[in-house]
């Protein structure tokens, strides 16, 4: 998951972030721009950490690249 597109939204109560084309829920919220960024960067590491391998087996395709 080295290049993902990140959408951030400004809401009134702050900012929504969450990456583009991930299969699963990986989002991250924050009172500021940078704050929403940094948490969903980390939810994207823990998703990628957790579910890598499992999405490997899934795609072998991945792995041809």
């Amino acid at each position: 998951m080295s290049n993902v597109k990140i959408a951030i939204e400004k809401h009134s109560d702050g900012f929504v972030a969450y990456p583009l084309g991930v299969k699963g829920v990986v989002i991250g919220e924050g009172d500021t721009y940078d704050e929403a960024l940094a948490d969903v960067r980390s939810a994207l590491r823990f998703h990628s950490e957790t579910f890598a391998a499992e999405e490997a087996a899934e795609n072998p395709s991945l792995l041809s690249s």
